[in-house]
């Protein structure tokens, strides 16, 4: 059926409150528990008695990937039935709607949702048209609700409202000519941001999907802590609520208007022991398999939410967490960039109106790699290429060269080689006196979005950096500070890596050449960090001593939970990251003398 005339009988079944907000409603494969194969579904269609499958799909984190990653950030891992591993080429939209569509079949009753950052840190092809192109994309392949996430602020709440509601940028105008964006057919929930003067959700809160009597409804919330992660301009005059608190709240609130049947739409996750996507995180015992911070809010959650789908960590699993009822319930996430999705079956019971979920009847959920064997969208394919034809002029410019891969957001290591690159890039485009006079730089990891891959991506040319490939690398266009920090403040930096918010998962930043040292991780909080062997150029780094330190805008008001960092006196302004990233790239390589990959050999790790 054509994805015009499916979103017409499908618009009418979505409602937030009391208003229709928009929709799709489509179908697939019964699921399976976590961490099993396929099964014969003798449950597939029970629509003519008291309970009918509900097949709810998901994803999250697709950061605008229409086209598919590049390098690692293109593949899935997989583990096969003899206990090895293969790396399946996976992600783009041109796969990932024809997967969702082909999954729906012959389901009467299907609802497709995700769990927040659809857009931000996007790729050229989105983040040059301020992510229209992907909310775009959305409307055409169905999804019918997203909770917000992060990167949802960062170009600010006034623009994820135009996400939402439509119209030109307030700037860069319309970019089709004749053309007016639409807007989001489907809603952003923000039930835990609210606005600091009125109180109220930035956007709705909550939503319900109806189909033919069957009532379902979503919650959708991002992490508390986003006012650490993003720039603080983009989230001034909100307010961040904690994930549970508002879920419950808002469980009730549906309760009162009869909607039994509850999922959440959590911006947080956890990391599986595996990076396989079919890996069994249920083994030994329910839940065993994952940490972090989703599994104390799954634990927390109330029980009148029938599962969670989450995100954030860009990890894939398919669990089953206890509630505080001790209830067995689902908890998902799809990895990230349209990879996987995940397929999970909802027994709706007609005459009570929940979800049957006993600890011997658990929604069943699995991930399925969005593989690139399977046919693309045509209407996909088409969306590329016409936004593709007004990038070019931007894209396809050659920036610079490389001899091989140089693994940034893949890497598995803290220090990666294209950290070293960027680091190394912002040092060189401050450390003039005029510049700034930066002796060091800093990056921290989140900004990396993916690797830089010697394979061309179009017609370049192997090993050719494009404009586009550089700027999937560095998206965000943070401007450069360079600031004065004593070394006292600088060892108080790099011991938050590690320590306080950080201390669980630790956020390594990239350093530019001439600052080494030991990262001791046998150790605990700040005492990884041996304040001895941290030296710049081979000679100490002194407390007392001031040093010119380049750090982009995000890190230099203390993002990513690095406060000391907001104590730099003297800032200079220098170029963006983007700018200091692609002058780095043109000035340091040729055809003939291309860049190498770094060593990556600045931080010492003890395990």
């Amino acid at each position: 059926m054509p994805a015009t005339s499916q979103r017409r009988r499908r618009i009418r079944g979505l409602t937030a409150g009391t208003a229709v907000l928009a929709a799709a409603v489509g179908v697939t494969a019964a699921a399976v528990p976590a961490g099993a194969g396929p099964r014969t579904d003798h449950r597939a269609d029970r629509s003519h008695g008291r309970t009918v499958d509900v097949q709810l799909l998901s994803f999250n984190d697709f950061h605008g990937n229409l086209e598919p990653p590049q390098g690692s950030s293109g593949t899935a891992e997989e583990t096969q039935p003899d206990g090895g591993k293969k790396t399946v080429a996976a992600g783009g939209v041109e796969y990932l709607a024809q997967a969702l569509r082909t999954a729906r079949k012959g389901h009467p009753y299907s609802v497709t949702a995700a769990a927040g950052d659809m857009i931000g840190a996007s790729p050229l092809l989105s983040g040059l048209f301020h992510d229209e192109p992907t909310v775009e994309a959305m409307n055409k392949l169905g999804l019918d609700v997203t909770s917000v996430g992060n990167h949802e602020f960062d170009e600010g709440r006034t623009e994820l409202t135009r996400m939402q509601r439509g119209g030109c940028h307030p700037k860069d105008g319309c970019f089709e000519d004749g053309k007016t964006f639409k807007g989001a057919d489907f809603p952003y929930l923000t039930a835990n941001v609210t606005d600091d003067k009125t109180g109220k959700p930035l956007l709705k809160p909550y939503t319900v999907w109806k189909h033919k009597g069957v009532k379902i409804g979503f919650i959708g919330v991002t992490l508390k802590g986003t006012p650490d992660i993003v720039n603080a301009e983009g989230v001034k005059g909100l307010k961040f609520h904690d994930e549970v608190a508002t879920i419950d709240k808002y469980a009730k609130v549906l309760e009162r208007q009869g909607v039994k049947s509850v999922v959440a739409l959590i911006h947080e996750g956890g990391m599986p022991a595996s990076t396989s996507y079919n890996y069994d995180c249920d083994s030994p015992g329910p839940g065993d398999g994952i940490s972090g911070p989703i599994t104390e809010i799954a634990k927390k959650v109330t029980p009148k939410v029938d599962a969670l789908v989450t995100g954030h960590t860009h990890q894939a699993y398919a669990c089953t967490i206890p509630d505080p009822s001790g209830t067995p319930r689902t908890v998902t996430s799809a990895a990230s960039f349209g990879r996987l999705y995940t397929d999970t079956t909802l027994t709706y019971d007609r005459r009570t109106h929940d979800i049957v979920r006993t600890r011997v009847h658990v929604p069943g959920a699995a991930n399925h790699v969005v593989d690139r064997n399977r046919p693309k969208a045509a209407d996909m394919t088409s969306l590329i290429a016409r936004w593709n034809k007004l990038a070019a002029p931007v894209a396809g410019r050659p920036v610079g060269h490389i001899s091989a891969d140089i693994a940034g957001r893949g890497a598995n290591a803290p220090e990666s080689p294209l950290g070293d690159v960027v680091a190394d890039a912002q040092l060189a485009a401050t450390a003039d006196t005029g510049k700034g006079g930066a002796q060091l730089a800093l990056m921290n990891p989140g900004g990396i979005r993916s690797d830089l891959a010697y394979a061309a991506s179009g017609g370049e040319g192997d090993g050719v950096v494009t404009y586009g490939e550089a700027f999937t690398v560095q998206p965000f266009t943070n401007m450069m500070r360079v600031v004065d920090l004593t070394g006292a403040q600088l060892i108080a930096g790099l011991q938050q890596q590690v320590s306080g918010p950080n201390e669980g998962s630790p956020k390594i930043l990239q350093v530019s050449e001439g600052l080494t040292y030991t990262l001791d991780m046998t150790k605990s909080g700040a005492a990884r960090v041996v304040k001895d062997s941290v030296k710049l150029n081979g000679k100490a780094i002194a407390p007392a001593t001031t040093y010119r330190v380049a750090m982009n805008e995000f890190l230099a008001g203390g993002g990513d939970g690095f406060p000391a960092f907001k104590d730099g006196r003297n800032p200079h302004v220098g170029p963006s990251d983007l700018d200091a990233f692609t002058a780095y790239l043109t000035a340091h390589s040729t055809a003939q003398k291309p860049l190498d990959p770094p060593k990556a050999d600045r931080i010492t790790v003890v395990k």
